[in-house]
């Protein structure tokens, strides 16, 4: 079968011949419809993501496919169901292999590339938001990056949730593209004084940083007191350091999310987001924006888009 395979962390990769694997216990066989491309996916080919899997390896952690066998001690799946799954990697691939408690079933309105837009960007959004922020209806929610994939389903999911949303983003396109998934104010990011841009509007109480570097700093002397900020990516290459005297000065709380550890220490918390986003998007609340729909020859240029900022929304890569 053909994989898009990472053989070292100094840019060797693509497309493969690899043999197709069989699931041990605990895991499914899957054929493989769709793979998300995130901006995770750029770390982990040069090894900066949080994990590192071991090389060579198959990229793609965003999946969604269809079960075709189960390993020893599976329960609750079946062949021809119809799942997503968090994999980490391993998805752009014409099959692969994944522990089955990271698979979700599907909703028989969800389409394959919906689904591999869907899992990342409003799983950790909405646990962000909701889980760890615990944002309120009529609260202010400021997102920084917020045409990319995580960015823009964070507009999305505050809009619903009674946020009113700040969006940030480059240019005229992205910024409608903000507006339309629910932004009530837009504020390009290269304009000068965020800080003031964001203040004249009245600050802020939740902030959802995609970006990091100036963006976060401009932003967490715009947060009104008890604000609570999350940083949940460094896309502007910068890891922002925080003053801690601010932190106390304003009753301010930093909080770390990462989504796929959930998976790991309290599983449960994934498995209550999804009911709940599920049903946002069966009640046509929420749905993810992709921009790019590529095959799997085109990988490397579905990178490049994501690498370079040229899309909005996601880019997903469609197989078979």
């Amino acid at each position: 079968m053909r994989a898009f395979q990472v053989q070292d962390f100094k840019g060797t990769f693509g497309l493969t011949e690899v043999p197709q694997p069989q699931p041990g216990p605990g895991e499914v066989a899957l054929a493989i419809r769709a793979c998300g491309v995130n901006f995770a996916d750029l770390l982990l080919t040069e090894g900066r993501y949080q994990e590192k899997p071991p090389l060579p390896f198959t990229l793609g952690m965003e999946v969604a496919g269809v079960v075709e066998a189960l390993g020893p001690g599976v329960t609750g799946l079946a062949p021809g169901d119809r799942v997503g799954v968090f994999g980490r990697d391993g998805g752009l691939a014409e099959a692969g292999v994944f522990p089955a408690d990271r698979c979700v079933k599907l909703p028989d309105s969800m389409g394959f590339d919906t689904a591999a837009a869907f899992l990342v960007g409003y799983g950790t959004a909405h646990v962000a938001l909701g889980h760890r922020a615990r944002l309120q209806p009529g609260e202010t929610l400021f997102v920084t990056g917020a045409a990319g994939g995580a960015g823009l389903t964070a507009v999305e999911l505050g809009a619903a949730m009674g946020a009113r949303v700040i969006a940030s983003a480059r240019g005229g396109e992205k910024l409608a593209r903000a507006k339309s998934s629910g932004a009530a104010h837009v504020i390009d990011s290269e304009a000068p004084d965020l800080r003031a841009a964001l203040r004249d509007l009245g600050g802020v109480d939740v902030v959802y940083d995609t970006v990091g570097g100036p963006a976060f700093h401009e932003a967490l002397r715009a947060t009104r007191p008890e604000g609570r900020l999350i940083p949940v990516g460094f896309a502007g290459g910068e890891v922002p350091q925080i003053p801690a005297n601010l932190l106390l000065v304003k009753n301010l709380t930093v909080l770390g999310v990462y989504w796929g550890g959930y998976m790991s220490f309290s599983p449960q918390v994934i498995k209550e987001s999804f009911t709940e986003l599920f049903a946002l998007f069966e009640a046509g609340r929420i749905t993810p924006h992709i921009s790019h729909h590529l095959p799997l020859e085109r990988v490397e240029e579905a990178l490049d888009l994501v690498r370079n900022r040229k899309s909005t929304g996601k880019v997903v890569v469609t197989i078979g």
